[in-house]
């Protein structure tokens, strides 16, 4: 037995596979060679018969499929790699020895009793089984990988019947998905309730609701993903783990922000100064516009104030204020809406709630129903409005109805049941609306300052010519007397060179100077008093003409046309101070309550159910249109 023990059993005698190395001191794998060539070289050996006799299974299993237990410090960065002490045959007699094995979700179940040689002629002799023809026997039934070398070891050692998992498959281990860090401690949003000057907490508002980013500050940290480990079936086919998920730091670096590398980490930095936001792809912006998509309500941002321009992808909800410069809403308000200015822009509807603006223009594309739209300064446009206040400089409407609206000028293109009053009123077709009559309204202003300063110029400008006509009467009495009339009809003969004097005459009308001289000086003392007194006129008379020109063009600007009257329409001035200021800067109920006053103000310009209304303020209004010729 000794000599078939050191005998080495190659196939067909030959040489080992390339892969293999046999040396007096054992079997050993060659550290270049690949696992496909080691597990082609391994296979040939078991379907030669043969097996490995102290075989290192651990060692084994490791090159084959770079599997299970790390190499033995000793054996890394060798050339060759000693896995077992010789190649041994492996008999038939020997072989049928093992059993088959029984193989269900990924493990191989094997019965362990005693076993006999077979010898005719002679009884049964009982044999002991060998683990490493154990290995080879698995492999050539299939099973490659994931014996549990120990237990079964052990098994074969202590003799018992037993039935065991011989082999288990060695499933496939997830890698770790690459990850975002937060690096900027501020970079949270803080939902604490904000605190007042006076100290106490305004529950209705968060404290940090749009984090504020200065520039040149790293925001997040990626780590990188991290590949999974392979697992092996029991027929040693790989399994493979599924690839583990990327983020692309770049992808999500958007106006404001880019990405970084130190040391082999990217960061996701700030380069500009401004409001951080995150859209729905991910992208993070920083700017000086804040961006929203989660509705303003009690829940998620409570009441807002905001220091720069505000976007909101989200609804506004009842009882919630959104106060700021520049808001944009996507979604429906049902809140009040507040800018310091710039431009209120509502792509949907707004609802019992209110936009008011102080410097700034109001745009609603869907529906206000029930609200208060008002600016002090801009132009308000809406698409279609339904029991609203209305103020501003310029209102231009779609479709309105029972209305209140008040501005300087009023443009709308069907008007149902409102009451409008503006400096100009230009609407396509007007009328009522169930119980509410259509009313409108052209400003005129108050010129009673301006009729007092025409009433008081004049009054100067009378007194100036009193004072020149009086200055007259007294020289046309200085001029009227015979000597100084003659003398005044002689010298104007003489300067005229129309009579030529002697010297007797010449000395005689000397004379006749020196006796008149006292009335001449006189005459143009008060020559000069006229000549004053009719300037101051003609300087006054020009004020007047500038305040009537004045008063012409306040008065001028007012106009009301309608194209055509549907239904009972009044139409009456009303009259506005121009020194308070714009007649529609006032609280939405105080303008509601003057346009809805019972009494009339003043007789109608027009009413009627039909028919054109066309008012101007200079002309007054237009004849109606002549009837067509039968």
């Amino acid at each position: 037995m000794a000599e078939q023990v050191k005998a080495v059993v190659t196939p067909g005698d030959a040489e080992l596979p390339s892969s293999l190395l046999q040396r007096e001191d054992g079997i050993y794998f060659r550290a270049d060679a690949k696992g496909v060539a080691c597990q082609a070289a391994i296979n040939q050996v078991f379907l030669s018969n043969g097996y490995f006799s102290g075989l290192d299974y651990a060692v084994f299993i490791r090159v084959l499929y770079d599997a299970g237990a790390e190499l033995p410090a000793a054996l890394k960065g060798r050339e060759l790699v000693r896995f077992a002490d010789t190649i041994l045959p492996f008999h038939a007699q020997r072989r049928e020895l093992y059993k088959s094995v029984r193989i269900i979700n990924g493990e191989a179940e094997y019965y362990f009793e005693p076993v006999f040689f077979q010898v005719p002629d002679m009884p049964p002799t009982q044999a002991r089984l060998n683990f490493d023809e154990f290995v080879a026997d698995m492999w050539v039934k299939g099973i490659r990988f994931g014996i549990d070398a120990p237990a079964v070891k052990a098994t074969i050692a202590s003799g018992r019947v037993v039935r065991l998992i011989a082999a288990r498959r060695l499933n496939a281990t997830p890698g770790r998905d690459a990850a975002i860090v937060e690096v900027a401690q501020n970079i949270h949003r803080s939902n604490a309730p904000r605190e007042m000057a006076n100290g106490r907490f305004d529950l209705h508002t968060f404290q940090n609701r749009f984090p504020q980013m200065p520039a040149h500050v790293r925001l997040l940290r990626k780590v990188p993903s991290m590949p999974g480990i392979r697992g092996y079936e029991l027929s040693g086919i790989v399994l493979e783990p599924p690839p583990p998920r990327d983020i692309d730091l770049v992808a999500m670096a958007g106006p404001g922000t880019a990405v970084d590398e130190a040391n082999g980490v990217q960061f996701l930095v700030s380069t500009t100064e401004g409001f951080l936001s995150i859209d729905g792809s991910k992208r993070i912006s920083i700017g000086p516009k804040i961006i929203s998509r989660e509705g303003v309500s009690v829940r998620t941002t409570g009441n807002l104030q905001l220091t720069g321009e505000y976007e909101e992808f989200g609804e506004v909800q009842e009882q919630r204020s959104v106060d700021g410069g520049s808001i944009t809403i996507h979604g429906d308000v049902f809140g009040h809406i507040n800018s310091r200015g710039g431009t209120i822009s509502l792509r949907r509807n707004l609802m019992g709630g209110a936009a008011m603006n102080v410097d700034g223009d109001i745009d609603v594309k869907g529906v206000a129903s029930a609200a208060v739209v008002q600016t002090r300064k801009g132009v308000v446009t809406l698409h279609r409005a339904e029991s609203c206040v209305i103020t501003g400089t310029r209102v231009v409407i779609g479709e309105a109805s029972n209305c209140d609206i008040m501005a300087d000028e009023v443009e709308i293109k069907v008007a149902e049941g409102c009451t409008v009053a503006a400096r100009r009123i230009a609407i396509g077709s007007a009328g009522p609306r169930k119980q509410s009559e259509m009313l409108l309204f052209p400003l005129v202003p108050d010129t009673a300052k301006y009729d007092k300063a025409i009433a008081e110029l004049e009054e100067k400008a009378a007194r100036h010519g009193a004072v020149a006509a009086r200055v007259k009467g007294e020289i046309d009495a200085i001029t009227t007397e015979p000597d100084v009339r003659n003398y005044l009809t002689l010298a104007t003969r003489v300067r005229k060179r129309e009579v030529m004097l002697t010297p007797e005459q010449l000395a005689l009308f000397q004379k006749m100077a020196v006796q008149v001289g006292p009335a001449l000086r006189t005459v143009g003392k008060l020559s000069l008093g006229a000549k004053e007194a009719l300037a101051e006129q003609a300087k006054v008379q020009d004020m007047v003409a500038q305040v009537r020109q004045r008063k012409r063009d306040l008065v001028g600007q007012g106009a009301c046309k309608v194209g055509v009257v549907s239904g009972d329409t009044v139409v009456r001035t009303m009259e506005f101070i121009p020194e308070q200021g714009a007649p529609y800067d006032h609280p939405a109920r105080d303008v509601k309550a003057r346009l809805r006053a019972s009494a009339p103000r003043s007789a109608p310009l027009f009413a009627g159910a039909s028919g054109t209304v066309d008012w101007t303020a200079a002309g007054g209004m237009a004849p109606p249109p002549m009837p067509p010729e039968a």
